[in-house]
């Protein structure tokens, strides 16, 4: 990474231009408190924890909606949600670099497409709008639940009432916290991105508020249609270099999509971006 490429995204999410858009590479060293094994995030590592530690058919390995769709119609849409909630609302982690990093500056608008709840952890003294991504439900068309919280605790609220001076945190893909919600299964993933391309899952307010923006692709694969999909649907409305892309030893089809899409490609990790940070952080 350049040191011209690099001022011009510190640049810009420091004056909230850049927004960050957070994959599973973000919490690559956030491990549990009792067991030390690292924090399940990413397609493959979601699979083998839902499965006891065991891989399951090579079909169902490929991606983890496919994988929670045969558990889901084995055991039912609650076996998938408690996987969930125990994963990420009982097992208490080391908090990731990344989050740390986040919560010393605390950008306006954040999306998280993991489904921990660090990045809330960050900003708990602090006022925000959370908004989480919800599939399947037949009592409204949107695709969405927003909540203020003020300071102790959350309470919904409609997109009306949203306070546009606060932070907005958007967790697409769900979290356990204020309530279980997630997009999880392959059924989830279809609604959720009908919805998307539909523009029923995102808020009038954050329609507004994305328009010329451009993004920071941390720890995102571009390895399967899903991540893909929702990645494209919620940049809508972007820059027309649409931002960033740091991905190590990309596939010839992340390096295609990533250009076609606008995305200038990085050959770095997160913990490349940190220490870049911290270099930067030294040298002033």
């Amino acid at each position: 990474m350049s040191n011209t490429v690099f001022s011009e995204i510190l640049s810009g999410l420091y004056d909230n231009q850049v927004i960050p858009y957070l994959g599973p590479g973000a919490v690559f060293d956030a491990k549990s408190k009792l067991t030390q094994e690292p924090m399940p995030a990413d397609s493959n590592s979601l699979i083998l924890a839902m499965n006891g530690g065991k891989p399951m058919a090579p079909k169902l390995m490929y991606e983890f909606p496919r994988a929670a769709m045969n558990q889901e119609l084995k055991r039912g849409r609650n076996y998938v949600s408690q996987f969930l909630d125990k994963t990420y609302g009982q097992i208490q982690y080391t908090r990731a670099s990344m989050h740390d990093w986040l919560k010393e500056w605390r950008p306006k608008y954040v999306v998280d497409v993991n489904r921990d709840t660090q990045l809330q952890d960050s900003y708990a003294d602090e006022e925000h709008t959370l908004i989480i991504g919800v599939a399947r439900i037949v009592a409204t068309a949107f695709r969405f639940k927003i909540f203020h919280y003020d300071g102790s605790s959350y309470f919904e609220i409609p997109q009306e009432q949203v306070d546009r001076n606060l932070p907005i945190l958007f967790k697409p893909m769900g979290t356990p916290k204020p309530e279980s919600n997630y997009i999880a299964s392959d059924a989830d993933y279809v609604d959720y991105i009908t919805e998307l391309m539909g523009g029923f899952a995102i808020p009038d307010f954050l329609k507004d508020y994305r328009k010329g923006k451009k993004y920071l692709l941390l720890g995102l694969p571009l390895n399967r249609d899903s991540e893909r999909m929702v990645m494209s649907d919620i940049t809508y409305g972007a820059d027309e270099h649409r931002g960033w892309f740091l991905r190590k030893n990309p596939t010839d089809k992340e390096k295609r999509f990533s250009a076609k899409m606008g995305f200038e490609l990085i050959n770095a990790d997160c913990q490349d971006f940190l220490q870049s940070v911290q270099a930067s952080a030294v040298a002033a």
